[in-house]
């Protein structure tokens, strides 16, 4: 779980993952919070919570960089990006996993357009999505409807070996350019998707969609 200035939701979405009917090690890497989401996880879920394990970046550094502390620091057979927000749910659990569980799939992908309720926003948010998705798709030959998704969840052998280069949101075409390029069996599922405003806390710009393009065309082209 990538946190960065998250004070208003960390306690709750700690509390949705840790109720899941899985056995969960929650990873927490907190990305040099200012906001107080620091002192709550310190103060309240390092101590008493043996599942519970929280990193400190001693600088901003961005999504990227927090997902390779995790990554890093995981010891499960499976691995899933939980973001901070409550913009997904972590009650889609069962859906990601079960084409792991069921031995057909390396990396599962939530899909945010494949039919799962969601909350109407930004219309041209939608259109960068596909227009990244689609382009993304034809460097790896995959068929994704949701390239950028938040929720993935992979085989930890498939992550082994995988070296995250981008700090930020460029993670997502990286690591679906990487894993596309080793063979990984992809599969996507539908998932709900409650997404907030930037008045609410969204943190996404239109620079990290130019960046997110760049990365589509580093790593589609080489490793």
């Amino acid at each position: 779980m990538p946190v960065y200035n998250e004070r208003a939701t960390v306690r709750e979405i700690i509390r949705r993952v840790l109720a899941v009917e899985y056995e969960v090690e929650l990873v927490v890497v907190d990305d040099c919070s200012t906001d107080g989401t620091r002192e709550i996880l310190r103060d309240e879920f390092e101590a008493g919570y043996p599942n519970v394990r929280v990193f400190y970046h001693d600088r901003n550094q961005g999504k990227g960089a927090a997902l390779r502390t995790g990554f890093r620091e995981a010891r499960g057979d499976v691995v899933l990006i939980q973001d901070a927000d409550l913009e997904y749910d972590p009650k889609d659990y069962t859906v990601l996993l079960q084409p792991i569980r069921d031995g057909l799939a390396d990396v599962v992908y939530g899909s945010r357009f494949l039919g799962g309720p969601h909350r109407v926003l930004y219309f041209w948010h939608s259109v960068g999505n596909h227009f990244l998705t689609t382009l993304s798709n034809m460097f790896t030959n995959l068929n994704l409807t949701d390239m950028e998704t938040c929720y993935k969840a992979f085989r930890a052998e498939a992550l082994r070996g995988v070296e995250i280069r981008q700090n930020r949101f460029g993670f997502e075409p990286e690591i679906t350019a990487k894993l596309a390029r080793r063979g990984c069996r992809f599969y996507e599922v539908p998932i709900a998707y409650h997404g907030r405003s930037y008045a609410e806390g969204k943190k996404i710009h239109w620079k990290d969609g130019v960046q997110a393009l760049w990365c589509i065309l580093r790593y589609g082209l080489a490793d």
